[in-house]
């Protein structure tokens, strides 16, 4: 019974919908303010106030209605039968029975049992007992015949009841159609333009600058200094071998000229003993370098020595110098290249990395640009290249042989023979230029590449460089924003000249050409509209096509529209032009002008230097035919591609995966020039590294035979004297220089 007296509460309307048989008739609305609140009927604005209506207690009246429908009102009484239909019961709140509607004549009432509770009024809510609602819905079926149900009427329904707070007012809440929780406001969006360039700014300074000034430290006027001074000692020592070949030195001076030799090594040594103890820190790494071979080498040159006082004969000193000098020589270098290559990456406003990915046309892989990281160059730019690892291995397995060599010849002819082959064969073993043959390709190229903002990232990104490849250009990349102009516009036929521009701009932003934007400003500047084409086509004989607003539209260069039967008037004719046609009538050329730009002719020269690259074109840009380029840039365009156009299309969306990368250079500008010096650089100096290095091998295992052959046979000791194998290792150079200046010509 307790559960059957659950409180319901109802309202008007839910009464008027569940009691109402047919149509009801409409409820006296009430004003709505400007938000759509109702707007509360006027009362007194305090008890003394007067009343423009005579009061009434209409209250007694209503609950009279209710509680006995067989003693209807006056009013009641006086509703004529056709009222009948119409349903209207007045629930307002308490404070307003007193302006109740004085039509209650047209309120169907219906008895509440005796023993019903009396209704509860709390508030602006009328609450009945459930056994109430009960018997009085039962009634309501007897008196009505309709099914009365009493909808429960919520907190938050009775408080949206209430009269509502005027908005913008600290008591006024906004009205949401379903609970909400708490109101947790969104995130402002930062608008941070810059984000990037500070974060790349933080990496700058973390890494390459800080490696930049920590190098600017170390200086490079030390090293120049004691090249210099490497130089006047080889030129002392070369002097003093010279002499002794021409017989100018007396014998009684001999013992000085050996003294001047040694001292002269010794000095030489004392130059380079950053490169002599690098040489000795290799060996307590577990590593053998150029340097640790040196280190050997200079200890059997003093040894030698010691039995050149004894014998009175010229030692080996000057081979030994000039090695020393060129070992100095490719420390500056390397020093020289580090910096140049950290001042390039310290000073730039954005990072664009050269990647190679397979499967771009053909089979083979092609090169593009994507947004670089500080990383990528960072963790590989001072790693050991493949033919640097090949001669350290080398010089470990010549330090061998030319030990075995002069045992054998000390074995058989004596110690002192034995340390006199033994350091001719390690001088001879190691020719000078070897040292400068992995270090100055890369200085050449950086003195290049640091005009141009481009780094190569190690060895690996110049192996990835390697082989072949082609590489995608776009209309951006030949002719940069600015280069191209529109020279001047002639429209034909009697189409609107609006209609020709918004029609011509349509295909040619749909194709995503490079002209597009100043076909986009031209249309701007006329006020013209913009318009979506349909059908696109692109045209393998130089244009495009699409139905604009229903007409068919062409668009491209002079010999496309004759071959698509456009029929050209007199004066049509120019060479570089957009051409138009609307339904087969030409109605506009738009003269072109391009700029050259020598970066890109440049860039283009060099890619089409080299075999195995092949520049391919992509994008719908008719006007780049192979004509127009190499007249333009006097290009070789028999190594540039010119492929269909849907195949232009599909290089232009090309993007393979990121596990497939091969990560080459960085370049800090948008620009061709740093992309393609940055390939064609990397591929110059991986094959000079490679040769140069096979080359001195070579050379050195020559050497090596020479001085093992002449240690075997009877009287070749004394063959091997300081002024041959001065001109051995100076014979050697000339070949080793010019593979060092590989890089310089791109």
């Amino acid at each position: 019974m307790d559960e059957q007296k659950e409180q319901f509460d109802f309202t008007l309307e839910d009464i008027l919908r569940e009691f109402g048989s047919g149509d009801p008739a409409p409820v006296e609305e009430q004003p709505e303010s400007a938000d759509g609140a109702e707007v509360p009927r006027e009362e007194p604005s305090s008890p003394g106030e007067e009343k423009t209506e005579p009061e009434e207690d209409l209250t007694s009246d209503f609950w009279q209605a209710i509680l006995h429908p067989e003693e209807p009102s006056a009013e009641a009484a006086q509703e004529p039968e056709e009222a009948e239909e119409d349903v209207r019961i007045f629930t307002g709140k308490p404070g307003d029975y007193e302006k109740a509607p004085e039509d209650l004549s047209s309120t169907r009432a219906f008895r509440m049992p005796e023993e019903a509770a009396a209704p509860q009024v709390t508030g602006d809510t009328i609450r009945l007992d459930g056994s109430a609602v009960a018997s009085a819905a039962r009634a309501a079926k007897e008196s009505l015949g309709d099914t009365a149900v009493f909808a429960p009427v919520t907190d938050e329904q009775a408080a949206e009841a209430a009269e509502p707070a005027e908005p913008f007012t600290k008591d006024w809440e906004p009205k949401y159609d379903e609970p909400m929780g708490e109101y947790v406001p969104p995130e402002p969006i930062v608008f941070r333009p810059r984000s990037r360039l500070g974060e790349l700014k933080k990496k700058l300074v973390a890494g390459p600058e800080r490696r930049y000034y920590a190098l600017v430290e170390q200086g490079l006027g030390k090293l120049q200094i004691s090249i210099f001074l490497s130089c006047l000692v080889v030129l002392l020592s070369v002097a003093s071998v010279v002499l002794y070949e021409m017989h100018m030195v007396q014998e009684n001076r001999m013992r000085l000229l050996v003294f001047g030799e040694l001292f002269a090594m010794l000095l030489a040594g004392v130059l380079g003993t950053e490169r002599l103890l690098d040489g000795l820190a290799a060996i307590f790494k577990g590593k053998f370098t150029l340097e640790t071979m040196l280190v050997i080498t200079f200890g059997a040159c003093i040894a030698d020595c010691v039995f050149c006082l004894q014998e009175i004969r010229v030692p080996y000193c000057a081979a030994f110098c000039l090695e020393m000098t060129m070992a100095q020589w490719a420390a500056y270098e390397r020093r020289n290249t580090e910096m140049g290559q950290m001042d390039t990456m310290r000073k730039a406003t954005r990072l664009n990395r050269v990647v190679k990915a397979p499967d771009c046309y053909d089979g083979k892989p092609g090169f593009f640009v994507e947004d670089g990281e500080v990383e990528d160059f960072m963790e590989v730019y001072n790693q050991i290249s493949g033919p640097e690892k090949a001669l350290n291995l080398y010089a470990l397995i010549a330090v061998v042989l030319s030990s075995g060599i002069g045992v054998l010849a000390g074995l058989s002819d004596g110690p002192s023979v034995g340390v006199r082959i033994g350091s001719a064969a390690l001088l001879a073993a190691m020719p000078a230029t070897a040292f400068i043959s992995m270090t100055r390709p890369m200085a050449v190229l950086e003195r290049r590449m640091h005009k141009l903002g481009a780094v190569i990232c190690g060895w690996s990104g110049a192996k990835a460089c390697s082989g072949k490849a082609v590489v995608p250009l776009t209309d951006f990349d030949l002719f940069p924003g600015g280069s191209v102009k529109v020279n001047g516009v002639k429209f034909y036929s009697q189409r609107d000249p609006d209609d020709t521009v918004a029609y011509a701009t349509a295909l040619i932003e749909y194709s995503g050409m490079g002209i597009a934007s100043l076909f986009t400003q031209l249309l701007d500047s006329r006020y013209g509209r913009h318009y979506e084409p349909e059908n696109f086509r692109l045209y393998d004989n130089g244009g495009i096509g699409g139905d604009v607003c229903g007409e068919p539209v062409l668009v491209g260069s002079l010999s496309f529209l004759q071959e698509m039967g456009v029929d050209m008037p007199d004066g049509a004719r120019v060479n570089q032009a957009v051409y138009v046609a609307v339904d087969g009538e030409l109605c506009g050329v738009f003269a072109m002008a391009y700029g050259k730009l020598k970066g890109v002719s440049a860039a283009l020269g060099t890619l089409t230097g080299y075999r195995k690259l092949q520049p391919i074109l992509t994008g719908s840009n008719f006007l780049l035919s192979e004509s127009f380029l190499r007249t333009k840039f006097n290009a070789n365009t028999k190594r540039i591609l010119f492929a269909d156009g849907e195949v232009r299309e599909e290089l232009a969306a090309w993007r393979p995966k990121p596990e497939q990368y091969q990560i080459c250079a960085l370049t800090t500008r948008d620009e061709l020039a740093g992309m393609a010096f940055a390939i064609t650089g990397a591929r110059a100096l991986r094959g000079s590294m490679r040769f140069g290095a096979a080359m001195h091998m070579f050379f050195g295992v020559l050497g090596m035979a020479v001085v093992l052959v002449l240690s075997l046979i009877e009287g070749g000791v004394d063959l091997l004297t300081p002024a041959q194998l001065l001109m051995v290792e100076l014979t050697w150079a000339v070949p080793g220089l010019l593979t060092t200046q590989w890089t310089r010509k791109l």
